[in-house]
């Protein structure tokens, strides 16, 4: 079996919504990584010295090839990447061998 890793780069309050939409397209589940930071082109505001920037998670999903392409374009979606400039990015890599996964075949 042949799989590809999905990692998404999404607002916190956009998580939900987006594990929700991979799942509909076929993705198991996956793993979630709070509290990341990202900067962009433009200059983070500031607000008496605090930053208001918001909070990203970073999602795994670990997902069969054959589902991969379908999965990042629900993502992509579902999170208005390509519409709303700095909502998140995602990405798909090729695995060249998992162990424990099993049970998604």
């Amino acid at each position: 079996m042949h799989f590809k890793l999905i990692i998404a780069f999404v607002n916190d309050d956009k998580t939900e919504p987006v594990m929700r939409a991979a799942r509909a397209a076929g993705a198991t589940g996956a793993t979630v990584i709070g509290n990341a930071r990202g900067e962009g082109l433009k200059p983070v505001k500031t607000f008496l010295g605090l930053t208001l920037e918001t909070q990203c998670d970073v999602l795994l999903f670990l997902v069969e090839r054959h589902l991969s392409r379908h999965i990042l374009e629900r993502i992509s979606e579902t999170g208005a990447f390509d519409t709303t400039p700095g909502s998140g990015i995602a990405l798909q890599l090729d695995v060249e061998d998992a162990v424990g996964v099993s049970h998604q075949i």
